[in-house]
């Protein structure tokens, strides 16, 4: 490799839970570098959570362990053909994946019921936790397209 590896950085855990996995997400939750509202849309979303009677930390983390890919597919190029190769995908990688896939999906939401953005993300949430809506399709459709092509799992590399 021409060079070094990058340094893997340590997020810090968020201003109410203290937990990274939270932190995180509130970042991909973020538009144009304004931190505030995704803190502030996060933590609506999780009053609203604890409103129903719901742990958010819980249920948050749940609803991601759901939604993440077990395997997913590779570009491979062997011999002039590209394969596409199923392989297991790493922790780091299945929570970024959950993370965006239930973003995606609640920001892809229709506006008539919903009128806040937070209400969106818990409809979301609420749905992957009971193995339903868009994201659950999304992980669904990654798994059945690895087990199609399962036959290439050999090229791993």
């Amino acid at each position: 490799m021409r060079h070094k590896k990058a340094q893997k950085r340590v997020v810090a855990g968020d201003k109410v839970y203290n937990n990274p996995l939270v932190a995180k997400f509130i970042n991909y939750v973020m538009v144009d570098g304004k931190k505030s509202t995704a803190e502030k849309c996060v933590y609506t979303f999780f009053d609203q959570l604890k409103a129903k009677g719901l742990d958010p930390i819980e249920t948050f983390e749940k609803a991601l362990a759901t939604v993440a890919p077990k395997v997913e597919l590779k570009a491979r190029r062997v011999g002039g053909a590209n394969y596409q190769v199923p392989v297991e995908v790493r922790p780091e990688r299945r929570n970024a994946l959950a993370m965006r896939w239930i973003l995606e999906a609640a920001r892809a939401r229709a506006n008539k019921d919903f009128h806040s953005f937070d209400l969106k993300l818990m409809a979301e949430f609420l749905d992957a936790i009971e193995n339903k809506g868009e994201a659950i399709k999304k992980r669904d459709n990654t798994i059945r397209q690895a087990e199609a092509n399962r036959a290439f799992a050999h090229f791993r590399w």
